[in-house]
């Protein structure tokens, strides 16, 4: 009676243990998938209209800023602009913020050369889109 007790108790054990190790494998091959595009430098994007008042994921210098620089603050002649994506800043594998200059040359404002974006929240309010 002991010997059957204690051979059920060690394939417990073995059947425990083989399960912990078939979960701890199949976990680990879980990809972490991301929910932004693939993208690269030097691909063309477009400055869409804000979602609100202002851009909120596009982070542009302040209109005070703007004006002591000697730069015209005009956020509406953004609309519809191409943007050129300049660095790529990656989280965990996924893109988080891009670096962009528009894509005629010219600078933001006709004074800040280049801005960063929130990727992913930006594609989701619809500030930017995909050329």
């Amino acid at each position: 009676m002991k010997i059957l007790l204690i051979l059920k108790i060690k394939t417990m054990k073995t059947l425990f243990l083989t399960a912990a190790i078939a979960f701890g494998a199949l976990s680990l091959q879980a990809q972490n998938t991301c929910e932004t595009p693939e993208l690269k430098t030097g691909d063309i994007l477009k400055i869409a209209s804000p979602s609100n008042a202002s851009y909120e994921h596009i982070n542009l210098p302040r209109a005070n800023f703007i004006i002591k620089r000697g730069g015209i603050a005009n956020y509406k002649s953004l609309i519809n602009k191409e943007i050129e994506i300049t660095e790529i800043k990656l989280v965990e594998g996924c893109i988080s913020k891009v670096d962009v200059k528009l894509a005629d040359g010219k600078k933001f404002f006709n004074t800040v050369s280049v801005v960063s974006i929130d990727l992913k929240e930006a594609l989701a309010s619809g500030e930017i889109t995909l050329k």
